[in-house]
């Protein structure tokens, strides 16, 4: 209970205001702001809308300065990607995911299907990139 409401439910307990006075004044007071439920603005979490990539390196061994990298993605854009998916036959799939192998991205198409991706937005919090790098950091996140 905020402490406006509990402030009008002292003056009632103390005869300063009538019950119809007190019922008006709450009623007053939802309509400034309505009440959200206890827990529910810190425990809920929005929905992200960007997947973000943020690489800083110090190491100037190519002689071109440090690198950064700050890569925002659309989530959409890979969800609408995911869907997409499902509308390109199993074989030229299977094709594409062998040929990502041979080039070192093991990533299998046929199984990628729109909920995975939304798993794994779920759990980009947890997400850790490790770099074999002392002067180079990578993150990776949702936003």
């Amino acid at each position: 209970m905020n402490e406006q409401r509990r402030q009008i439910l002292e003056m009632l307990a103390e005869g300063k205001i009538t019950a119809d006075e007190a019922e008006r004044l709450i009623e007053a007071l939802g309509r400034q702001r309505p009440e959200t439920p206890a827990g529910a603005a810190s425990g809920a979490k929005a929905r992200p809308t960007y997947l973000r990539v943020l690489v800083d390196s110090t190491d100037d061994t190519a002689g071109d300065g440090p690198t950064h990298v700050n890569l925002r993605i659309p989530l959409q854009l890979l969800r609408a990607g995911v869907r997409l998916t499902s509308l390109v036959p199993p074989q030229a799939l299977a094709k594409a995911s062998a040929e990502l192998n041979k080039a070192g991205v093991p990533v299998d198409l046929v199984e990628l299907k729109p909920q995975h991706l939304e798993e794994l937005v779920e759990h980009l919090d947890d997400v850790t990139v490790d770099v074999d790098d002392p002067d180079t950091t990578v993150r990776v996140f949702c936003e």
